[in-house]
């Protein structure tokens, strides 16, 4: 990808992000202080390696050290501070959650919902990250969250910026992490370079950038036992298993991030990002083998009761009448083979059977946040851009990224570093 010299700050920018970084610098009308800040920051010598005050200071804790590389570090963060640049998105007048409490309800015959807070939508732009960036879009859509319920983490994420930021800020922040020590293993897999490039990313990424500013950030696993071994930890990252034709494990190697979800035999014909990240529910292959994950999707009963236990957590505060209870949980990080996706809540639906209906609600970056807005301002078709119910749930494994409140001193800042997973059998 080229990149190009921003004439204000003299930072690298991929070039078709230029015009709008640069037009960043004249937000405020201030072309002479924006010039004179750039100038300050590009010519600064390093400054002195700073801790985190959890109660005001906007700095990001570094290593305590006080070598040159934690000084490289820092002043690399000091520089991205005061640089990274807000996300445009579609702001949604009311709220997109108040919206769809009211669907909700409207709809709320014999049934219960949970639902998140807060968030915001970001969607994939075509001219900019469709096809790759529905990881970083799901990261902004918890961040949206994080920085508007969560006081603890607004001080910390972002270096305290209290605003979304940009893919390309993102990329930067998540190559300060590798940097200072997160996910050594998984960092290996893009050279600890991610800024500029349209790779993909996945859970461990999500959870990484999380960890690096303290928020406690966790993985969970879902899938048959017959395919733990693929699952990413700290001791078999790099490596995995796919079921052959007849059913037998034969080893593999994992060539990236995103080849942990795949289950493909040929690992060369994987089809496009383009056309994997548009889809609303992944891909499921057709071939032989997919017959024994069919025989057991009852499996995925797991996966739901999980994350209606998730939600109805009773230790956090709730609000909302007794169809649809809105709850301080932060949304969930949904992965699965090829795309990614943000899960906002859960609703379950007493039929007259006595069975339950369980949907999932999910929010897609690869979604326009006008048409749901529209739709759930009219309330005709929402349904179908927001429900997924446990017959969608097709794929043999699934990930989820979820975050413990607090925030991580020291000690247990130190062990985020090294990231793991807790696997639960389909």
């Amino acid at each position: 990808m080229s990149l190009s010299y921003c004439p204000f700050c003299h930072l690298s920018i991929p070039s078709r992000e230029l015009e709008r970084h640069a037009d960043n610098h004249f937000e405020e009308d201030d072309l002479a202080r924006d010039v004179e800040l750039a100038q300050q920051i590009a010519f600064a010598p390093p400054s002195p390696a700073q801790s985190l005050d959890h109660h005001g200071s906007v700095r990001l804790r570094l290593e305590q050290s006080s070598g040159s590389a934690a000084e490289q570090i820092d002043e690399k963060v000091f520089n991205l501070i005061s640089l990274q640049t807000r996300s445009s998105f579609h702001k949604v007048e009311d709220g997109l959650i108040a919206l769809l409490r009211n669907c909700l309800e409207a709809d709320s015959d014999n049934s219960i919902s949970l639902l998140s807070g807060h968030v915001d939508h970001f969607q994939s732009i075509e001219s900019d990250d469709i096809g790759w960036g529905c990881g970083w879009r799901n990261i902004q859509m918890l961040s949206s969250h994080l920085l508007t319920r969560s006081q603890e983490a607004r001080k910390v994420l972002f270096g305290g910026a209290e605003f979304v930021p940009d893919i390309a800020s993102l990329q930067r922040w998540l190559e300060i992490a590798w940097e200072r020590g997160f996910d050594k293993i998984g960092s290996a897999d893009f050279d600890k370079k991610i800024y500029g490039s349209t790779k993909w990313i996945g859970t461990t990424e999500c959870a990484t950038l999380f960890r690096s500013f303290g928020i406690k950030a966790r993985i969970m696993d879902f899938g048959f036992k017959e395919i733990d071994s693929v699952l990413p930890s700290t001791s078999n990252r790099g490596k995995g298993v796919i079921i052959n034709d007849k059913g037998k494990k034969k080893s593999v190697k994992l060539y990236g991030p995103m080849d942990k979800f795949v289950f493909r035999r040929d690992h060369h014909d994987l089809g496009t990002c383009s056309t994997i990240c548009s889809s609303d529910d992944g891909i499921v292959d057709k071939d032989n083998s997919n017959k024994f994950y069919r025989s057991k999707s009852k499996g995925q009963q797991v996966l739901i009761d999980w994350v209606w236990n998730y939600f109805s957590d009773s230790r956090f505060t709730k609000s909302g009448n007794h169809s649809v209870i809105v709850s301080e949980k932060v949304p969930l990080y949904f992965q699965h083979d090829g795309h990614s996706r943000t899960i906002i809540g859960i609703q379950v639906k007493h039929q007259r059977s006595g069975m339950q209906q369980y949907n999932l609600l999910i929010l897609d970056p690869a979604q326009k946040t006008a048409a749901l807005e529209r739709s759930l301002k009219e309330k005709v078709g929402w349904q179908k851009l927001i429900k997924r119910g446990m017959h969608t749930l097709k794929n043999p494994q699934y990930q989820l990224c979820y975050i413990d409140p607090g925030i991580a001193q020291v000690e247990e800042l130190e062990q985020l570093k090294i990231l793991d997973s807790v696997f639960h059998e389909f």
